[in-house]
């Protein structure tokens, strides 16, 4: 479980939730879509790796839009504070209330629902609460494929998934979360509902108000429907486990895999020995892919929608013969490619099982950040020294979605040492950490987005113009400030 410095819990906005608007509320949902009961609260006041615990007056789940709409403006009407969630899924607290928050969580868990799929057209529309994983199932069973991928796929959301702007293992193909969406249905902060959810490709109609709404963490209102891009399906995927020299030769790797792969690098992960070794000691079931004397391996997957044919060069043959150009060059020390879906997916598991591993491990610390794909080898040798300086017993466990220049610079705290103990460092560490990624012009948050955690470093590395900015649009949309108040911004 991680360690984190938690900016002060700010004065939470918002009137208290009083029986009447109790009642106003269970005559908007129902019985079922009202829970009271402090038990019942507790899987959604509480962040999933028990890091964070706030508390709402009531947890609200309301059945579709029209029901969200009169919840958001019933709490607008009497000044009450929201907390937009889907799937309490995210790692910086953006969906969790803060201790002092008097309003409602508002769960979108029951609007779970595909309405329609257009494989003509390559779209999918779907409701907020539906599960990542089914919709990549529904795309599949119309032989078609949505390419947001991530760990928490049997659980996540698609609205928190569009409201935080995930990255994921597809990023450097198929871009963040907001490049996979054509159009949106928002609910705003008064209850008024934005009804964007067009199937367009091309529309320069002024300004394209659905990305004001991709990655604002539910700051400025509520995505309640999607209308998604889907791809052709992959027919033909190759999935390899490459013990690599060191991560210069990884970003080399992946600079030559586009030409030899013509263009169908789908993902490319780097992975410290230190990771691999965490994961296999804690998820059961896991197999070491490739023993080999590094202290860095590669996960690349290349895929292509042509079906393999007769006679010609798969994607496993074009795999073959560029690791063997690779082994030739000195970036390769080795490699195994699989040869079975199992294999494959047990390559998989090992890098989407990271964050389960950590949590098993012991306290430590993480920092989700992104540098220029080409600097990502100066940001591990500049962070690791600076961190080592501090604390030189830590553990370093990096690993990161190379392809897009995202770095998860993870630590797990000394053998031995407890939570609070390694509290101490945090600070320092943080600093130094977030300052290297300043100097080489990079971001404090690739993909995991600012929520409760990263609200002070957010104000301290962005510039006074963005973020005045930001509190414009803040305002003006949400001037009350009911909408997730306390997260992204300090008003």
């Amino acid at each position: 479980m991680p360690v984190a410095v938690l900016p002060t819990d700010p004065s939470v906005p918002g009137a208290p939730v009083t029986a009447p608007i109790l009642d106003a509320l269970r005559k908007i949902v129902g019985d079922k879509g009202l829970i009271l009961d402090e038990h019942d609260k507790q899987p959604f006041v509480t962040e999933w790796r028990g890091a964070l615990v706030g508390q709402a007056a009531a947890v609200v789940r309301p059945a579709n839009t029209a029901e969200v709409s009169e919840v958001v403006k019933l709490c607008h009407d009497n000044g009450i504070a929201i907390v937009p969630q889907g799937g309490n899924t995210g790692l910086m607290g953006g969906a969790t209330p803060w201790p002092t928050h008097r309003g409602i969580l508002l769960s979108l868990g029951r609007m779970n629902h595909v309405l329609n799929v257009d494989p003509v057209g390559y779209s999918m529309t779907v409701e907020a609460g539906c599960i990542l994983e089914t919709l990549q199932e529904t795309a599949a069973r119309h032989d078609r494929f949505f390419p947001l991928s991530l760990g928490s796929q049997g659980s996540c959301m698609i609205g928190g998934n569009l409201s935080t702007n995930a990255g994921g293992v597809q990023v450097l193909r198929y871009g963040n979360a907001r490049n996979l969406v054509l159009g949106l249905e928002v609910v705003l902060p008064n209850g008024d509902v934005w009804d964007g959810l067009r199937a367009l490709k091309k529309d320069n109609t002024g300004y394209d108000l659905k990305h004001l709404f991709m990655g604002a963490e539910g700051t400025l209102g509520i995505i309640t429907k999607a209308v998604l891009k889907v791809w052709p399906a992959p027919k033909d995927v190759c999935t390899a486990w490459l013990a690599i020299r060191d991560p210069q030769a990884a970003i080399e790797i992946l600079s030559e895999a586009y030409v030899a792969s013509d263009d169908n690098v789908g993902s490319c992960e780097l992975m410290s020995r230190a990771c691999t070794d965490m994961v296999l000691r804690h998820i059961s079931g896991t197999q070491d892919p490739l023993k080999a004397d590094t202290a860095w391996y590669l996960l690349l997957e290349w895929s292509s929608s042509r079906p393999r044919l007769d006679g010609s060069a798969g994607m496993s043959e074009k795999m073959e013969q560029f690791l063997a150009d690779q082994l030739e060059a000195g970036r390769l020390l080795d490699a195994v490619i699989a040869q079975t879906e199992a294999q494959s997916r047990n390559m998989w598991r090992i890098r989407e099982s990271v964050a389960e591993a950590a949590r098993a491990e012991g306290p430590g610390l993480s920092y989700d950040v992104s540098v220029a794909i080409s600097r990502i080898p100066e940001l591990i040798d500049k962070g690791l020294k600076a961190v080592l300086d501090i604390l030189p017993t830590i553990r370093p466990y990096p690993l990161g979605h190379i392809g897009d220049g995202n770095l998860h610079f993870s630590f797990m705290g000394p053998k031995g040492m407890d939570r609070e103990t390694l509290t101490q460092y945090s600070a320092a560490i943080t600093r130094s950490v977030n300052d290297i990624i300043a100097s080489m012009a990079g971001s404090i948050s690739a993909e995991h987005g600012i929520g409760i955690e990263k609200i002070d470093e957010l104000a301290h590395y962005r510039s006074k113009i963005e973020l005045d900015v930001m509190r414009t649009i803040k305002r003006a949309l949400d001037p009350k400030n009911i909408m997730n108040p306390g997260k992204i911004l300090r008003l």
